[in-house]
């Protein structure tokens, strides 16, 4: 009994440090801006509490600030789960058949996620430049003069603009996580398959995807949840202009709070950004919640 509770107690203290930094990091500034949300505040002179004024303005506001920040992060998760994941799971699928170069192959696209955002924002924004950036250039080059435009000053192309370094830096990613899950298939089952004459698209579409489920349900989270909390990319960017164009809740959440000095408002959508994380995580893992579960 004694050796048990003193395994116990070890067990407790070394923990003690992990959840001291955990609760006073992560737990006591999520109650802190709950708290915070509840007021009229400029962070400097006396708070005044205002209930849930704060979360009804996110929603009923005549800019419509908060709900246009909403649809923008919507549209890049929509594309992060069809466009990113898509690609993602054609590059594990490809890569884990054991073709000549597997390896250097898997290095190479994880490379961008190993690259600072702040850095790879920068490389984007030359690649975007409307006098010398590449695509531009590209497109001179070509004759299609009419097609250069200001990527990122465009109200129609900044979002789509901001999505293509994203989808860029984290397709390595998620091709990673899939491909790892592929290779911890059993083999067996493939060669079975294949002795029962299975194609290789047959085996992808009725053995690998099936099995891989538990990994595209993180990867689907991750893509999700990265998208409604997405910022450093598209601060660097575009700091969510031209005109809102491609605004995020992050991106409103800092201007409101360090710009025009709105901290009970910008809480409110520090907390509605988490509610939705949570929303939604919670939402897609039911989704593909199987009878096996």
């Amino acid at each position: 009994m004694d050796k048990v509770m003193k395994n116990k107690t070890a067990i407790i203290l070394f923990m003690l440090p992990a959840t001291v930094l955990f609760v006073s990091i992560i737990i006591v500034p999520i109650f802190m801006s709950g708290y915070y949300s509840l007021l009229d505040w400029d962070g400097m002179t006396e708070a005044t509490f205002i209930g849930l004024d704060n979360y009804i303005g996110l929603f009923t506001s005549r800019s419509g600030g908060f709900v246009k920040s909403l649809r923008n992060a919507f549209l890049l998760a929509g594309l992060s789960v069809t466009l990113q994941l898509g690609l993602a799971l054609i590059l594990a699928l490809a890569l884990a058949k054991g073709r000549k170069g597997e390896r250097f192959f898997v290095t190479v696209f994880f490379i961008p996620v190993m690259i600072s955002t702040v850095v790879i924002g920068q490389l984007w924004m030359k690649i975007y430049n409307p006098q010398y950036g590449l695509i531009n250039m590209a497109l001179r080059s070509m004759g299609l003069d009419d097609l250069t435009r200001t990527w990122l000053g465009d109200q129609d192309t900044a979002l789509l603009a901001v999505f293509v370094p994203l989808l860029w830096q984290y397709v390595g990613y998620h091709m990673l996580l899939m491909y790892a899950g592929i290779k911890s298939i059993p083999t067996s089952l493939r060669e079975a398959a294949k002795i029962d004459g299975a194609t290789d698209n047959q085996i992808s579409r009725y053995i690998t995807i099936p099995l891989l489920k538990p990994v595209l349900q993180v990867c689907v989270i991750f893509a999700v949840v990265g998208s409604l909390k997405a910022f450093d990319m598209i601060y660097v960017l575009t700091n969510g202009g031209p005109a809102h164009a491609s605004e995020v809740p992050s991106t409103l959440m800092v201007s409101r709070i360090f710009l025009r000095n709105q901290y009970g408002y910008g809480s409110s959508i520090a907390i509605m950004i988490i509610f939705l994380c949570f929303f939604f995580a919670i939402l897609i893992k039911k989704a593909f919640k199987t009878e096996v579960d």
